[in-house]
């Protein structure tokens, strides 16, 4: 499948701003065997002074610029067009969950791929004694790694309802999983707990999902978002693999992933400082346009 991704985010300041610093983590990935990404152009007004692209830790695309000049608004326009691959199966059966930290103990690889920088807490998802107690209670006896994710998932879509409503993106993990309401930041942030509760290494991941409207229904523009889920490590031959527990399922071809990390806080969409007095006001609008169906 081809996409056409538009993505627009402005920040309207009550007074006057100078001296702002930005970073970006919004340009989609170019993953072998997953996605590649044709096309990616990002619009900044006003126009900054400074502008640098590079890589991060992650291999995540990061754009840092700044606007030194007095300015009363910031707006971001990313395009992008992205070739989504769908995967075939994995041939090889995920080892058993108990197998799991032997595996891990032999690992030597630390490369940004690596399970070994996602089992410890991290920022934004610290070690919880009752999401781990929630996640041992839905696996069974002699589940492999990769069905003790999809227990974990399907457990979690029941616990929790989705609520734009009752979270900010600031909601600590263990707040949102008492309330068991959030959306898919804190979804991923709660299934992130669980899974490393458990032992498996786990880490979020930033992008875009396709919406599709209901039947008979016209497409509406700009009304998607960006979206979050997660990727477990399930042994050696089977690697990372990714869930959606916001939708309880695994992620596939309506998946566009942005950027990895090990929580909300290593791929943050914009981030900055800035000199300015009194509120501001922000909007943001995601268009996901299917263009072609790849045989």
């Amino acid at each position: 499948m081809i996409y056409d991704i538009r993505l627009m985010i402005s920040y309207d300041y009550a007074g006057s701003a100078v001296n702002a610093r930005h970073m970006l983590c919004l340009g989609a990935a170019t993953l072998p065997g997953l996605q590649r990404v044709t096309s990616c152009d990002i619009e900044i007004s006003p126009e900054p002074e400074e502008r640098q692209a590079r890589l991060d830790f992650f291999g995540n695309r990061v754009e840092e610029f700044t606007c030194r000049a007095v300015h009363e608004s910031i707006r971001i326009d990313l395009s992008a067009r992205v070739e989504r691959v769908v995967q075939a199966k994995p041939s090889q059966d995920s080892i058993p969950l108990a197998d799991l930290p032997n595996a891990l103990h032999a690992w030597r690889d630390i490369g940004a791929a690596s399970p070994l920088h996602h089992r410890a807490g991290s920022f934004r998802v610290p070690h919880n004694a009752s999401m781990t107690r929630f996640a041992r209670a839905a696996l069974k006896p002699g589940m492999n790694a990769r069905e003790a994710v999809m227990a974990v998932c399907h457990a979690l879509h029941d616990h929790m309802q989705f609520d734009p409503e009752a979270t900010t993106v600031d909601t600590p993990v263990a707040e949102a999983f008492a309330r068991r309401h959030g959306v898919c930041q804190d979804f991923s942030h709660v299934m992130i707990a669980c899974l490393r509760g458990i032992g498996v290494p786990a880490g979020y991941v930033s992008g875009f999902l396709r919406t599709i409207p209901p039947p008979g229904k016209a497409r509406l523009e700009g009304v998607d978002a960006m979206h979050a889920w997660v990727r477990a490590w399930c042994g050696p031959a089977t690697g990372w693999e990714e869930f959606d527990p916001t939708n309880d399922c695994p992620a596939g071809p309506d998946h566009i992933v942005v950027a990895y990390g090990r929580d909300y806080s290593d791929v943050v969409p914009i981030k900055g400082i800035l000199r300015v007095a009194g509120p501001q006001n922000s909007a943001q609008s995601v268009d996901v346009v299917p263009v072609q169906e790849l045989d």
